[in-house]
């Protein structure tokens, strides 16, 4: 019997002609986020420190905050008694940070905006009158994130149905079984546990799915905008301690989609790390204004 030479085949895939000629799209990614924002030192100019003492006794009082702060603390810093020109000294000593928040009561709307320096939160309650003018009442808070707007954020009681009979519906597939995992948390969740991520990004689910979710989990009282590294938008249901979390890159695509059992997701916290930063950042603005 005569052997056969053993013949090595090229792999296919490889060598002249395997790779895309000069002018052909390449492989496609999802952009990733871009552009993101980095702190940037703003000094205003003052023509009369004494005119606007008030102003850098009130950022003086920022600071002390920042500087003494402690985990789970928060402390306010009043702005009413701040005539216009002082009003805008601080406004615009402290300037615009990456988190907005919006909160929706009744009777009343209250929009925070962090500073620059994380843990600095600007906080402004609308409380609409019968028959009057809205009162407008403003106060800075230091803290990881606005105790009040965390008060506001989830109804007293909101009842989450898991009957499987009920929520069998045309088109629905995991969401019962999804359901009933975020209510289990929700229900068993403490504050010293960790977060809880249920991720639809990775979940085989359908827009009745979806939509069932969304409308037993409800909708609670508070929007965040979180524009560091992309966008992140959260929304409080109305179910205590979930949030939904969903997270877009520069393009605004959503990239990832989650639902987060936690008291508040972490992303839109100031981290003790950043608040200590902060204490310095306003001590050496202080220093160069005066």
């Amino acid at each position: 019997m005569s052997s056969i030479p053993f013949a090595t085949m090229p792999p296919i895939g490889y060598g002249p002609g395997s790779q895309p000629d000069d002018g052909v799209d390449g492989l496609a990614y999802l952009p990733m986020p871009s552009g993101m924002r980095v702190f940037e030192a703003h000094l205003p100019e003052i023509e009369d420190p004494a005119r606007v003492a008030a102003a850098l006794a009130t950022l003086e009082d920022v600071r002390a905050a920042l500087a003494g702060w402690m985990a789970g603390g928060s402390t306010t810093v009043s702005v009413g008694h701040l005539d216009p020109a002082n009003r805008a000294l601080v406004d615009e000593t402290l300037g615009e940070g990456e988190v907005a928040i919006v909160v929706e009561a009744p009777g009343e709307r209250i929009e925070i905006q962090e500073a620059t320096c994380a843990g600095v939160w600007r906080v402004r309650a609308i409380t609409a009158g019968a028959g009057k003018e809205p009162a407008v009442r403003e106060r800075i808070e230091v803290a990881a994130f606005p105790r009040g707007a965390l008060l506001r954020a989830f109804p007293r009681e909101w009842p989450v149905d898991l009957d499987p009979a009920s929520l069998a519906r045309p088109g629905v597939v995991n969401a019962p079984a999804i359901l009933t995992e975020i209510v289990h948390k929700s229900r068993e969740h403490g504050a010293d546990r960790m977060p809880h991520v249920v991720n639809l990004s990775l979940l085989p689910h359908t827009p009745e799915d979806l939509a069932l979710i969304e409308s037993c989990l409800g909708r609670g009282g508070i929007t965040i905008l979180s524009r560091g590294y992309g966008n992140c938008r959260i929304e409080a249901t109305a179910t205590a301690r979930v949030w939904r979390v969903r997270y877009y890159n520069s393009a605004d695509t959503l990239i990832l989609d989650t639902f987060e059992v936690t008291e508040v997701p972490e992303v839109a916290c100031a981290a003790a790390e950043d608040i200590a930063d902060s204490a310095a950042r306003l001590a050496d603005i202080l220093a160069a204004l005066r």
